[in-house]
């Protein structure tokens, strides 16, 4: 026994489709009320004095000769252990980068560290030139 089935379908089984509009309906209101959330304030602007609460980077510099400055100021090993210590007191998180001649001694590089270490400085970076090929 043959079935003829001569019949025209004209219909779209339109259900795989609704199921997919439903879908990103859902992911539509779950990331629109994900990316709304907090509450909106108008925060108070700064003036154009400088900030406290921005940090001033120091630089301790060692020439070739063993010499050692303050950002451009000479200093001793005392005068720059002083001058750190006062510092520190106002600002606990002061930076420091060492720029240390290429030239000079380890011994004098080690010196400042040291005494970094001694005044608690964390914030330290010692700067160093980019080779270029």
């Amino acid at each position: 026994m043959q079935v003829q089935d001569d019949k025209v379908y004209d219909d779209i089984n339109v259900t795989p489709m609704l199921d997919l509009a439903y879908v990103l309906l859902i992911i539509f209101i779950i990331m629109t009320t994900a990316s709304v959330q907090g509450i909106k304030i108008n925060l108070p602007k700064a003036s154009n004095a400088p900030s406290l609460a921005k940090p001033q980077t120091k630089a301790v510099t060692i020439t070739e000769d063993g010499r050692m400055f303050l950002d451009a100021y000479p200093v001793s090993m005392a005068e720059l252990e002083q001058q750190l210590r006062s510092l520190k007191a106002v600002n606990p998180s002061l930076p420091v980068v060492i720029k240390g001649d290429a030239k000079v001694q380890y011994e004098k590089v080690m010196a400042v560290l040291d005494l970094m270490g001694k005044l608690e400085i964390t914030q330290l970076g010692l700067v160093t030139q980019r080779i270029v090929n």
